[in-house]
């Protein structure tokens, strides 16, 4: 199957921690369907000693924020010819929600076990976490990353994972939304059913925001663990004139 001229691409934006080298196998599923797609690695999740594309470094002294990750995300979705849905997975739905006020292409926003935040709104807000006196530092993995994001996850898969994560950037989680997108984007929300990083509960008050509403039975990192199924889905969201409101389930992978 080819990309029709008017058939969206994909931006694929991922969470803390992560980099773009984690949609490489949904990425090679939805090409395989004829769907294009893109990535971008946030600048909060960037290695302490890589460089920027111009070739600077980031700043070890106050690591890039959600600010600095939406701004990444804008110049990406700039670079991208056609409608775009954006697929933001975890923390990444918080920079996606301030990067997609305003973007002319942006026909669907996805959140996948995402956090689709409102104005004022930070990662460690909605969660009721405290803010810490010092935000400009990193924090590494958590050391119990394996149990947390890839419980279904094969376990070679999942080494080869664990030894790419990066440390994060505090701000990342303390800085709010200063807009949100999600008002003026249609969304739609994939609850993973079986997420012990993110609570599904929690999942499902944030999925009372986006206009559908899908389900798959995995825990945090479907991309991972069943990154078939989740481009399916992906491609059937993209593809489909579901009416706002709809709560769709999604019963593939069972």
């Amino acid at each position: 199957m080819t990309a029709g001229p008017d058939r969206p691409a994909f931006l694929l934006v991922h969470g803390a921690w992560h980099g773009a080298w984690c949609w490489d196998a949904v990425r090679t599923a939805l090409a395989a369907d004829g769907w294009r797609t893109h990535t971008v690695d946030l600048p909060s999740s960037a290695h302490p000693d890589a460089a920027h594309r111009d070739g600077s470094h980031p700043d070890a002294a106050r690591p890039a924020g959600l600010l600095e990750d939406a701004d990444a995300i804008r110049d990406r979705l700039r670079r991208i010819d056609g409608p775009v849905v954006t697929v933001a997975h975890s923390y990444g739905g918080a920079p996606t929600t301030e990067a997609i006020a305003g973007a002319a292409n942006v026909v669907r926003a996805v959140y996948l076990a995402a956090f689709q935040l409102d104005v004022g709104e930070s990662v460690f807000s909605f969660l009721g976490a405290p803010v810490p006196e010092d935000d400009t530092g990193r924090t590494p993995p958590n050391a119990d990353a394996r149990r947390l994001h890839y419980t279904d996850v094969p376990a070679a898969e999942a080494d080869r994972a664990l030894a790419r994560l990066t440390p994060q950037s505090v701000r990342s989680f303390t800085q709010p939304v200063t807009t949100a997108g999600w008002r003026t984007v249609p969304s739609s929300y994939i609850v993973c059913e079986h997420d012990r990083a993110l609570e599904p509960s929690r999942q499902r008050e944030l999925a009372a925001r986006a206009d559908t509403v899908h389900r798959l039975p995995s825990s945090h990192a479907p991309f991972l663990s069943m990154p078939g199924e989740l481009a399916t889905l992906l491609g059937r969201i993209a593809g489909s004139a579901a009416p706002q409101g709809a709560d769709v389930r999604s019963d593939e992978g069972r």
